[in-house]
């Protein structure tokens, strides 16, 4: 059964657009308080990122859940995964995430958390999109839902994410830039690090409303690569616009991907006997991190591109850790999404107790040099099944042997198929990626 508004990861697009528009807000408000209010009295979270039109959205969100009947606690700007972790605490039915993520400003969008902080399933999704086509209506006066703000709600945070490393974990003599993509970590990571004894560096921390992940950030890590060299910082720690992604710097101001910091934490969860299972990484992980959990006989798949197939996979195998390349790293132990905080607590976590630095942890993974090419599309078809295409892959996987890998992958959004190819030798990569994407050409 196909969704008309949710997507993989809620609701989303440009602010002024429908379905971004107030008046879609309240209806679903009031349609997702119908659904959660089916059971009895419900009570419902929102929180939110700091772009200008979140204040917008939770107006209109908060009164269409108060006209179903629902309880709000409004928690203001806080990352993502704190609103899943917040969900739990409150013991709501719900939580509510206005956010847009790594977008620019002008987007915005709309994603739920179960009671239990994971993504909603699909049935709900399917309830809360049939309630929208009914008549708004409002309870009785005496019904309506109360709203009210959580006033503490930040630093419950803080001591939850300090609490996900053991107490005699000490930054102390650390010097980190933190870069927070002027978004809803702003008033949250600083104090973080720095209440565990590190000096931190301030970056993009002064949100104004439309200056979110512009030009800093997991997205855009030019900015912290030069404040690590320049203030010879030990580190550095990139999240996006809601928190729920992690690109780290290391002293000589060389990015770390998502791939190279999951390589590090499942490493050091092995070495402490924690690591239940294996890792679970996407169609677009890296080789060299297949390649390196496999010499540490670590398990490893592959799910779709998006962290909820990465915790999908997790939960079906009980396993507790995995991630995207692009930094959404999933500490199932820890909590029940992604979290950008946390995983950096957890790579520093392992740098204290090897005594070795970022540089040093990111090296053991070799990462594999990977090409990709767009080949555009004129119309749909599904390029993989193609006969030429099929034999021109099993050619070059066959050279490749166990030196690399071939991905053909439409993507979700443009009419594009990508072309990837990884290997050992970056030029042999790059001449194999051209000859794959030349007969992707011709067979279409």
């Amino acid at each position: 059964m196909t969704k008309r508004y949710f997507g993989t990861d809620g609701i989303r697009g440009k602010v002024g657009t429908a379905p971004i528009t107030p008046d879609f807000m309240l209806k679903l408000g009031w349609a997702a308080g119908k659904v959660f209010a089916r059971e009895g009295r419900s009570k419902i979270i929102i929180g939110k990122d700091t772009r200008i039109s979140g204040y917008m959205f939770e107006s209109a969100l908060e009164a269409g859940l108060s006209a179903a009947g629902v309880d709000v606690l409004l928690l203001g700007p806080m990352p993502t995964p704190a609103i899943a972790y917040l969900t739990r605490t409150f013991r709501c039915n719900a939580g509510i995430v206005i956010s847009a993520s790594h977008n620019p400003y002008y987007d915005n969008g709309i994603k739920f958390f179960s009671e239990q902080g994971t993504k909603l399933p699909d049935d709900i999704e399917h309830a809360i999109e049939a309630q929208m086509d009914m008549a708004m209506t409002t309870v009785e006066a005496a019904e309506l839902g109360k709203a009210r703000r959580v006033e503490d709600a930040a630093g419950r945070y803080i001591e939850f994410c300090k609490g996900t490393v053991s107490g005699d974990l000490q930054l102390k003599g650390l010097k980190i830039a933190v870069d927070c993509a002027n978004g809803a970590t702003y008033h949250i990571a600083p104090k973080v690090f720095r209440e565990l004894g590190a000096e931190v560096i301030e970056i993009a921390s002064s949100p104004d409303g439309i200056n979110i992940n512009e030009n800093c950030g997991a997205t855009s890590t030019r900015l912290l690569e030069k404040v690590v060299v320049a203030e010879k910082a030990d580190l550095g720690i990139a999240l996006d616009g809601d928190g729920d992604r992690l690109i780290m710097v290391d002293h000589k101001g060389a990015p770390v991907d998502g791939d190279e910091l999951l390589f590090i934490i499942a490493m050091e969860m092995q070495r402490k006997n924690q690591l239940k299972g294996g890792v679970v990484g996407t169609l677009m992980s890296n080789f060299g991190l297949e390649q390196g959990l496999k010499q540490a006989e670590i398990p490893f798949v592959r799910a779709q591109v998006g962290d909820r197939y990465v915790m999908t996979e997790l939960a079906e195998r009980e396993w507790f850790l995995g991630g995207e390349s692009s930094g959404h790293l999933i500490c199932r132990h820890l909590i029940s999404t992604g979290d950008g905080i946390v995983a950096a607590l957890q790579v520093l976590r392992a740098m204290a107790d090897t005594g070795a630095s970022l540089h040093v942890l990111k090296s053991a993974m070799g990462k594999m040099p990977q090409t990709m090419i767009n080949v555009r599309l004129s119309e749909k078809v599904d390029v993989i099944s193609l006969p030429a295409v099929q034999a021109a892959v099993a050619d070059i996987e066959s050279r490749l042997g166990d030196r690399g890998r071939v991905l053909l992958r439409p993507s979700g959004t443009e009419p594009l198929v990508r072309v990837m190819i990884e290997g050992d030798d970056a030029v042999w990569v790059e001449s194999l990626c051209k000859e794959l994407a030349e007969v992707v050409k011709q067979a279409l």
